[in-house]
């Protein structure tokens, strides 16, 4: 069935004890926790978040978790009528009933209780079942909210306690019961016709077929050859380069190694003179704080981050981390928002620290303001760090490894976006050889300014000068360098380019990036080669099936409008049922036909293979699981035998085969097949399709800070030369 960030694992019902001696009067255990009789209870969503808040509330106030959604719909079952106005029936959730019992004790002895979850329409529905739950126990129950976990906001919070939201509470729970609608509809269907564990989701399957149509067009790519030519040229003892740009006047491709040749031979016997020289001043602005797409894409392509890293680090840095003296600290503003605005106290904050700190000349004369998307809800601030004057180095002794580099990166950036122009001279030299002109460029820095703190451009590119020159001066040719490229098929999607296009595409939310891409590896439909996302042959299935038999779920188009339609329901523009019964209709009746057309392929992706079954002597067949493929008896049930995937030779021993193996807590690791006879084992994960260049065996991926990622053999010793993210 469908699963949803919110949902919680449901436990088993403890089994009865059963009778014996009566026992012995009870110890009193000793008070652990401070009474809430006339004090304000605090409910928060995460025990860290409540450690937080604690230590700049005081005694007048009793902190609490409620460990997130305590209150919600059942996983077991749609639980949503739709014939009567799509009434959800929600539950306490399994094992919470504990902490809700909890709370409503503290609640009925508090003298009033505000309700502190996260600042946006999950928050806003967690405090309505509470508010729902605790206000029959103490009538002054208030919600509040606070962008960053600091004494000041949170004194600002409790002087402007508010009532919920009702038009928040309503476009969460109209997109809770859209999901239901889609996922325990379709996933059910999915079951029944492909196997067991599946799933779609509206956003999801977006997302899959986004992933599946890249992949087509790389399968048809045809590449096509050109050639560039550069022209390596000395003015005296300086050394130019310039590349061949126009022919006649007209910019040119050159398609062969022919018509190359020709070039190249006509440029033997003509005279390199400068034509022209051009000389321009250009400025560079800095650009807005992080947004969370914009961390995500960040992080992923300089670090390496996955998005679903990046939200559990940035989670950390929001709830608090022990700052020496300081204690328990929010380091950053809260990290889900679409939004580039900065709080005018936060502003005169970090333009005080730049012209103290940095220094005056970096300082832009007015506070810059960024301009924000079309579909952005604009419910908080940017993603910014609490106080600029904390920077990461003062801390860093304090952060994990991957805390630091993502505090670093927002930090960076929130102090650069007030900051001064960059102001560099560019200049441009065309240089004619009779009918061909070339073009040698420099650039050098005047004057830093933003990029000083934060530069967004590769670091490994340098500022490159060009000496003196003078309209018609002849330069000496040295070497002319013709080489040949050809072109490259349209890059799989990466986690920051896939969140880049769900966002312009305005699909999804800042909270739904990650886990729609986390389902997707879950679910097998994807899987990562290095950090790119493919697609699996069961996630082309099942985006197959939806193309043909419910195409307006995975048309980006449609998907944004409902995102907006759930704007607008926020906005009180929008009643929640209409638009659910709107989309109903119609879904239903697809969904009717889906049922009567769509084929068994239970057995569609079992691929037959040489290896024979050592308990029955069959040939054994590769089928894909919940954790991917693996071999299987096709005599199932009489026959019971599966094994994994070999996926490739032992590079210690030879005889057995790397396979994927499991921890005792689930995490998977790479082993021989022979253990215990060989103990070879690694973190490293093997590469598919991918052999050594030296010894032809199986490739690794591996990890280092001084390299980055780069592939290895364990057996001859070859390394890649590696992609560095840091």
């Amino acid at each position: 069935m469908a699963n949803e960030a919110t949902e919680t694992e449901n436990t088993p019902a403890k089994p009865k004890k059963k009778a014996g001696p009566p026992a012995g009067p009870k110890k009193k255990k000793k008070a652990t926790r401070r009474s809430a009789k006339n004090k304000t209870l605090v409910i928060v969503e995460s025990p860290a978040k409540a450690k937080t808040i604690n230590k700049y509330l005081g005694k007048n106030y009793v902190i609490e978790a409620s460990m997130g959604h305590i209150i919600d719909l059942p996983k077991s079952r749609m639980a949503v009528d739709t014939e009567n106005n799509f009434t959800p029936e929600y539950i306490t959730v399994r094992g919470r009933a504990k902490i809700l019992n909890r709370l409503k004790k503290l609640a009925s002895n508090s003298e009033r209780v505000l309700l502190a979850a996260d600042p946006d329409r999950e928050g806003e529905a967690i405090s309505w079942h509470l508010a729902n739950a605790l206000g029959k126990l103490n009538p002054d129950v208030k919600r509040i909210e606070f962008n960053e976990i600091t004494k000041s906001a949170l004194e600002e919070a409790i002087k402007h306690p508010r009532e919920i939201n009702q038009d928040l509470v309503n476009a969460q729970q109209a997109r809770r019961i859209l999901d239901r609608l889609v996922g325990y509809n379709i996933s059910p269907l999915l079951w029944k016709k492909v196997k067991r564990g599946l799933s779609a989701g509206r956003v999801q399957s977006v997302a899959l077929r986004l992933i599946c149509e890249r992949e087509d067009e790389i399968n048809k790519f045809q590449p096509e050859e050109y050639w560039t030519l550069e022209a390596k040229l000395a003015s005296g003892k300086h050394q130019i380069k310039s590349q061949l740009h126009s022919i006649d006047g007209k910019k040119v491709t050159i398609r062969t190694g022919d018509e190359m040749t020709r070039i190249v031979n006509e440029l033997e016997n003509e005279k390199f003179v400068v034509k022209s020289i051009t000389r321009r001043e250009r400025k560079r602005q800095p650009t807005a704080p992080y947004t969370t797409s914009k961390l995500q894409q960040d992080a992923a392509n300089k670090m390496g981050f996955t998005s679903q890293k990046t939200m559990m680090v940035a989670q950390q840095l929001y709830e608090g981390i022990e700052i020496g003296e300081d204690g328990i600290t929010g380091l950053i503003t809260y990290m889900r928002t679409d939004s580039t605005r900065t709080s005018p106290a936060a502003l005169e904050q970090v333009r005080n620290y730049i012209q103290t700190q940095i220094g005056e000349e970096f300082l832009s004369r007015e506070p810059r303001t960024f301009k924000q998307s079309r579909s952005a809800q604009d419910a908080h601030e940017a993603v910014r760090p609490t106080d600029p004057s904390r920077t990461p180095e003062s801390i860093s002794q304090y952060l994990s490894r991957d805390q630091q580099r993502l505090y670093q990166m927002i930090w960076q950036k929130f102090v650069s976006s007030q900051m001064a122009d960059e102001i560099a001279d560019h200049t441009s030299v065309d240089i004619e050889a009779g009918n061909k002109m070339f073009r040698a460029t420099g650039r050098i820095v005047k004057f830093p300014g933003f990029a000083k703190v934060f530069n967004p451009e590769d670091k490994k590119k340098k500022d490159t000068s060009l000496p003196e020159l003078t309209e018609g001066e002849e330069l000496k040719l040295r070497k002319l360098d013709p080489e040949q490229h050809f072109t490259q098929p349209p890059p799989r999607f990466t986690d920051a380019s896939m969140v880049k296009t769900l966002e312009e595409c305005g699909v999804g939310r800042p909270s739904t990036y990650a886990p729609t891409i986390g389902t997707l590896l879950k679910r097998f439909y994807v899987v990562r080669l290095q950090r790119a996302l493919k697609p699996t042959e069961l996630g082309l299935m099942v985006n197959q099936i939806m193309r043909e038999h419910f195409p307006s779920l995975v048309d980006t188009d449609f998907t944004a409008n409902m995102e907006n339609e759930l704007d607008r329901i926020a906005r009180s523009d929008l009643n929640w049922v209409e638009m659910l019964d709107t989309f109903y209709g119609p879904f239903k009746g697809t969904m009717v036909a889906a049922a009567e057309n769509i084929q068994e392929m239970k057995n569609a992706l079992d691929e037959p293979t040489d290896l024979v079954c050592e308990k029955c002597g069959t040939n054994m067949v590769k089928k894909i699981g919940r954790n991917g493929y693996f071999l299987a008896c096709p005599r199932f049930p009489e026959c019971r035998n599966a094994q994994p995937i070999p996926l490739g030779a032992c590079p210690t021993c030879e005889e057995g085969n790397v396979i994927q193996r499991a921890t005792r807590r689930g995490r998977a690791f790479f082993g021989c097949s022979r253990y215990p006879e060989c103990e070879f084992s690694t973190w490293d994960k093997p590469i598919e399709g991918e052999k050594c260049p030296q010894c032809g065996k199986l490739l690794f991926e591996k990890s280092s800070r001084e390299k980055g990622r780069f592939t290895a053999c364990m057996a001859c010793g070859y390394e890649s030369a590696g992609t560095q993210t840091a």
